[in-house]
């Protein structure tokens, strides 16, 4: 679970800055690269697993939804095993919204 926390931070973190920055100084314009680790696109989908891609050309691929569902199973407790499903939940289905918005911006971009 603390991973699937981890790497939701990631992908909010890193939306913001996903664009890279351009400073004009004068006639001159130079174009900053963003950090690495921004996320520049995401494929697949929760039930056969996401892949995140970053601006360094690294990538990370987070569990399926049901290898991370499987995993709230484990917790004794009935209210952790509902926090855990709750937010498996919510990250698969802000990380969904994110690969939209990518696309998205990404669309825009070429027109």
């Amino acid at each position: 679970m603390i991973l699937l926390r981890a790497l939701l931070v990631a992908v909010l973190v890193s939306v913001g800055p996903a664009v890279a920055l351009v400073t004009s100084a004068g006639s001159a314009t130079s174009v900053v690269a963003p950090p690495g680790d921004t996320i520049v696109d995401i494929t697949g989908d929760a039930a056969n697993g996401f892949e995140i891609r970053h601006y360094d050309g690294s990538s990370i691929y987070p569990p399926t939804d049901s290898e991370a569902l499987a995993e709230c199973r484990e917790y004794d407790r009935r209210v952790a095993r509902v926090r855990c499903r709750t937010e498996v939940l919510t990250w698969y289905r802000d990380l969904a919204a994110t690969q939209q918005a990518l696309d998205w911006a990404h669309q825009a971009g070429s027109a």
